[in-house]
């Protein structure tokens, strides 16, 4: 398995929700959203998108993420108003699954927004290096991907229908299109880019990453990991820290912990099995390491999800 896919392998999105928005003449309106992924589908038309300091503009066929913000802007290309409506209130009243979002002039454009939840701690060192619109709409990539349009499709049959896994379906193909949009951005970094993503395309230690993801429990060392990534062990130690920002141990110890975060939001194993899962050889270790991260210990931060 590659590294990307087995990062996101414990990335989960939720409480997905859709909308078709049909804008029409010199149309803007304001977002906010907290914890949120969105996506943007782009049907037909273009548009800006601003987003902090980061405007974009987008076109039909286009497929846009914002990862981590709460508020952004969108308006149409010829928008000359100084105030946005908001559109949250408008969202969280909308029954139907389809909004018009109107101004003057005859400039038209038809997206679908979509927006996800996400699991804050096991997504966190992903969202902390990502830009604030992604991925980057070049000449060579032109922002456009074959998949929009099964997106679509597929999106728009749901709609239509009431059927047994819907929420499962749309949780799912939202994960899609997060996967699709970071791999662009991913295979588009600049060789020069500090940042620990070009982790994922160097040839030794994407390997090295996707070992301590699917083996967390293992007992890794730095020789058994630079054997995994066919380097020496000085060489491997020096580049994944020049790369990624850490030592390998120092990253394996943070990902542990996040996943026995999980684990212990998710109430499905005892602390006891937890610990064994992310690689701790007795519960009072674990509890100890946990602590120094979070303030609390395992059971009093499963108690604060579960009362």
């Amino acid at each position: 398995m590659d590294a990307l896919s087995v990062l996101l392998q414990n990335v989960h999105l939720f409480e997905t929700k859709y909308y078709r928005l049909n804008c029409v003449g010199n149309w803007s309106y304001s977002l906010t959203r907290k914890d949120t992924i969105l996506f943007y589908l782009v049907m037909s038309g273009s548009f800006c998108i601003d987003v902090g300091n980061d405007r974009r503009e987008v076109h039909a066929g286009d497929i846009i993420m914002i990862p981590n913000t709460h508020r952004h802007t969108s308006y149409a290309l010829a928008y000359d108003g100084d105030a946005a409506q908001p559109l949250d209130e408008m969202l969280n009243s909308c029954k139907a699954q389809t909004l018009d979002v109107k101004g003057e002039g005859e400039s038209n454009s038809s997206l679908i927004l979509i927006e996800c939840k996400y699991d804050k701690e096991m997504i966190r060192p992903l969202l902390s290096v990502l830009p604030s619109i992604l991925p980057e709409i070049n000449e060579e990539s032109d922002g456009r991907f074959e998949v929009i349009d099964v997106e679509i499709k597929l999106l728009t049959l749901e709609a239509e229908r009431e059927r047994m896994g819907k929420t499962a379906v749309i949780n799912h193909w939202a994960s899609i299109m997060m996967i699709e949009c970071l791999r662009v951005y991913i295979e588009s970094l600049p060789e020069a880019t500090e940042n620990w993503l070009k982790a994922m395309k160097d040839p030794f230690l994407t390997k090295a990453l996707a070992a301590m993801h699917e083996a967390p429990s293992k007992s890794w060392t730095i020789h058994k990991l630079a054997e995994v990534a066919g380097m020496s062990r000085s060489s491997f130690a020096q580049r994944f820290k020049d790369t990624v920002g850490m030592p390998p141990l120092t990253y394996l110890i943070d990902y542990r912990l996040r996943l026995a975060a999980r684990y212990l939001r998710l109430q499905q194993n005892s602390i006891s099995r937890i610990s064994e899962l992310v690689g701790y050889a007795s519960d009072s270790t674990f509890s100890q390491a946990f602590k120094r991260v979070y303030g609390v210990s395992p059971k009093a931060y499963r108690q604060q999800y579960h009362g």
